[in-house]
């Protein structure tokens, strides 16, 4: 499995936590493209052998094996339109087996939600930007849906869920 712009780390350790739960064994490949963000997630995972951290720009990374799982959590909307196509294109080209994507979805009350939180609850600075930042730029469902047209997906599954969040994921046979 690979894990595209895994950030701290906290897919992988539940995907492992869960494959030890049943007695099944994973390998996962985690990128990131920042050395600090790295740091963070292997001093997090110490007791997770099965996960292997990378740094890599995931735009310019071309993987020399495939993976049977690929899985892009809560990051495309960090990426402009054409980038987020050609990493679609990319986790298509480099899954065996499945694809998942995962993303806010834009929206009103996406919107509006995190306004209000970040004007009474979490109002560090650098969270507030980011939090507010990532709710505007987030692509709608519309929007996420012709992206994974544009990039060739076909008969893929896309679904809007709970709290301003959406996924789409393929299976290839």
């Amino acid at each position: 499995m690979i894990d595209l712009a895994t950030g701290s780390g906290d897919i992988p350790r539940l995907i492992v936590d869960y494959a030890r739960k049943i007695g099944a064994g994973v390998e996962i490949d985690a990128l990131d493209r920042q050395p600090a963000t790295l740091e963070i997630a292997r001093t997090l995972s110490a007791d997770y052998p099965e996960i292997s951290y990378r740094e890599a720009n995931i735009l310019e990374w071309n993987s020399v094996k495939s993976y049977d799982i690929t899985l892009f959590t809560l990051a495309l909307h960090h990426f402009s339109n054409d980038d987020a196509v050609l990493l679609l294109r990319k986790s298509c080209q480099m899954s065996k087996r499945f694809v998942l994507v995962s993303d806010l979805r834009r929206s009103f009350f996406l919107v509006a939600g995190v306004y209000l939180l970040t004007t009474l609850v979490f109002r560090e600075p650098m969270t507030r930007y980011d939090a507010r930042l990532s709710a505007i730029r987030a692509f709608s469902f519309s929007e996420m849906r012709d992206l994974a047209l544009c990039a060739g997906w076909k008969d893929f599954g896309h679904k809007k869920f709970q709290f301003g969040r959406q996924a789409i994921w393929l299976e290839r046979t």
